[in-house]
């Protein structure tokens, strides 16, 4: 697919101007990349490639029937499969921190086009396959991106200028991109384009279904890893609603798990809760699809399976509180000198967290002593805050006080506990939660010595094998940031110019999540009572292990 040389696979820690980041290697993704690299070095007749290949889509007014992708015609000055059509494709140096930057360096270097003129649609799943007829094994790692348009900030298709390695680019309905001699691809350009345009597979209507699901997750800010999860599981059962017209073989098992990883890669820093969750609903799904019965009503059946699992998890939150209510009876009221008031601090909005206080508001028989930082950017801590006052009557003990962020340490002083929930949590216990977190642990030790740390989760947030720079992380559009200051602030119309012309001394950064070690904490309160770093440990090798099950021969 491209020349370059043998490379080892780096982490992936470099992130882009989209919407969402996509950074060091989800562990879903890990062991293929493990695989492809453990026989990188070795001397043989056969030379190992690992390769980003990215395919560029214009999608007018996001309308996917209408998507076009670009394949780029390679010259006669490459080294290989000159003439061909392909991806913008190059090899994973040794400077690169991951196959997504390489991907981000070679359409730069290929096109001229800067990363804020890309929006990151898919991440596909690796692959590999050997060309004999030139020596190569080729480990591609596909990207799919959509081109920015000059009123969204990028240089549209206008900015591409092709360097020495092509001699034209042409733009095709994906649903046409053929394998066949005549269309005159690359070794395998199908198998990539599907990878990350599903919609080759599941066709427009379930493809649809798939594309809007996938926007959803990316786009809701709002809502917490556990709500995302369950809408992960309705896009899965609503895809499979719609491939009843095909039948239900071995190719049709391959395309529903190729839509479930597309939903698992759909958010990384949510990715732990939502692959669980998808996990848990393949199973479900492969016990219909071994059993004997007809399409209709493997369908059906199947649906109903994941309408199921997502009536169950109503009852998870509830066993959260009474693990919540039993470690703060334990460990605060009976600790010591007797307590009225019970002081806690948090931050963000969480349904699990606001459930819980309003439970332990009416079951303690103490006063609750609320304080919530506002959490910027989109301030959630407000809404948490709106969300106790409604839901709690008057009398009812309950005091809330929202500070801003930057005066943590005066929202800290004689706290009891810190109350987090979690994203994410590593196989080590690490809590990867909303930025900010983490100074707020730090500042609440230092302020109040004895404070407790605690952290609500169901055990689904628990992720596979891997440390924290392993694992995804999110950066979120500037605007976020930058809204607060347009008219107010002296000098803010400088920074946006600079900003919209890329200039390269400028950056804002706007990330939304960052972890909080084990050792910062003290209790982990899960729907299965109060858990240590052992029984994380072992739950992060069990779905380390699904995972692997359930996608290893994609």
């Amino acid at each position: 697919m491209c020349h370059g040389r043998i490379v080892p696979l780096a982490r992936l820690k470099r992130s882009h101007q989209t919407l969402y980041r996509l950074c060091p290697q989800p562990a879903i993704l890990r062991s293929d990349y493990a695989r492809a690299m453990a026989t990188s070095g070795q001397s043989t007749t056969i030379k190992k490639r690992v390769v980003a290949g990215s395919f560029l889509f214009r999608i007018p007014d996001g309308d996917d029937k209408q998507a076009r992708v670009a394949l780029f015609r390679r010259s006669g000055k490459v080294s290989t499969y000159q003439h061909k059509l392909a991806p913008c494709s190059g090899s994973v140096e040794a400077s690169d921190a991951s196959p997504f930057a390489a991907a981000l360096r070679e359409i730069l270097e290929e096109t001229t086009l800067p990363a804020s003129s890309l929006d990151l649609l898919r991440v596909g799943k690796p692959y590999a396959f050997t060309d004999e007829s030139i020596g190569r094994e080729w480990n591609i790692n596909p990207f799919a991106f959509r081109l920015k348009d000059v009123a969204e900030g990028g240089k549209g298709e206008e900015g591409i200028k092709l360097d020495w390695e092509h001699e034209g680019i042409e733009w095709f309905d994906p649903m046409q991109v053929s394998g066949s001699d005549e269309f005159g691809g690359v070794p395998r350009l199908v198998d990539s384009l599907r990878r990350v345009w599903p919609e080759y597979d599941l066709g427009h209507k379930a493809g649809g279904v798939l594309t809007e699901g996938l926007q959803r997750l990316r786009d809701d800010h709002e809502h917490g890893a556990r709500e995302l999860a369950a809408m992960g599981v309705s896009t899965l059962r609503d895809v499979i609603r719609q491939m009843d017209s095909q039948p239900i073989d071995e190719s049709w098992w391959s395309k529903v798990r190729m839509a479930a990883w597309h939903i698992c890669q759909s958010r990384p820093s949510m990715g732990a809760a939502i692959t669980s969750a998808i996990v848990k609903a393949l199973n479900a799904v492969k016990a219909v699809y071994l059993a004997d019965a007809q399409t209709a009503d493997k369908i059906q059946q199947m649906t109903q399976a994941l309408d199921q699992q997502l009536s169950d998890r109503s009852s998870v939150t509830d066993r959260i509180c009474q693990s919540f209510t039993e470690y703060v009876r334990r460990d605060i009221l009976q600790d010591g000198e007797s307590k009225d008031t019970v002081s806690i601090l948090t931050l963000s909005l969480s349904s699990t967290i606001s459930s819980c206080l309003l439970q332990a508001a009416s079951t303690l028989g103490v006063a609750l002593d609320l304080r919530v930082l506002e959490s910027r950017p989109l301030c959630e801590g407000v809404t948490l805050a709106s969300k106790m006052l409604k839901n709690s009557p008057e009398g009812s003990g309950l005091k809330v006080t929202l500070y801003s962020d930057a005066s943590v340490a005066l929202a800290a002083r004689d706290v009891d506990l810190v109350l987090f929930g979690a994203d994410r949590i590593s196989s080590a216990g690490d809590v990867s939660n909303k930025i900010g977190s983490l100074p707020t642990v730090l500042t609440a030790r230092y302020v109040s010595p004895n404070i407790k740390i605690v952290v609500l989760s169901d055990t689904e947030k628990i992720a596979g094998p891997g440390s924290i720079d392993e694992h995804g992380s999110e950066e979120n559009s500037h605007s976020e940031l930058s809204w607060v200051w347009k008219g107010t602030v002296e000098g803010a119309q400088v920074v946006e110019d600079a900003l919209s012309r890329d200039d390269p001394r400028l950056a804002v950064k706007n990330a939304y999540f960052e972890w909080i070690p084990a050792k910062l904490v003290d209790a982990y309160a899960t729907e299965e009572g109060l858990w240590s770093t052992e029984q994380i440990q072992d739950k992060s090798t069990w779905i380390g292990n699904e995972i692997e099950e359930c996608f290893k021969d994609l």
